[in-house]
C-alpha cells in the first residue's frame, strides 16, 4: 500500500501541490495566481510554500517584470514524485485496495 506524505497531507499544502502539479508543464504560476487558486492569505500561503521548499518539493523563483518584483513557485521532480505517491495513497484509501 502507498504511504501517506504527512507534509502534503495538510489541506492547504495539498491544494498547493495539486495546483502546481496541474500546471507543471506551463510557466510556474505567480504567487497571486496561486493565492487565488488556493484561497489562502499571503502569510498562510508564504508559510506553507516555505515548508514545501524546505522539503525540496517546491522551488521558489524570484525575478522582476520591468520594475515589479515577481514570485513564482514550481514543483520539483522530488515534489512531483511525492505528490503522485500521496495521491496513490488517497486513491487506495478511498477505493479500499491493499
Amino acid at each position: 500500500m502507498a504511504q501517506a506524505d504527512d507534509l502534503i497531507h495538510q489541506p492547504l499544502r495539498l491544494k498547493i501541490m495539486a495546483a502546481l502539479y496541474a500546471e507543471r508543464d506551463r510557466d510556474p504560476p505567480e504567487f497571486s495566481r496561486l493565492k487565488a487558486i488556493t484561497q489562502a492569505t499571503d502569510g498562510n500561503l508564504g508559510s506553507h510554500l516555505t515548508a514545501l521548499e524546505k522539503a525540496g518539493y517546491v522551488e521558489i523563483l524570484k525575478d522582476h517584470v520591468g520594475k515589479r518584483p515577481r514570485t513564482r513557485a514550481a514543483l520539483t521532480a522530488t515534489g512531483a514524485k511525492a505528490f503522485r505517491g500521496h495521491v496513490a495513497y488517497l486513491r487506495e484509501l478511498v477505493e479500499g485496495i491493499d
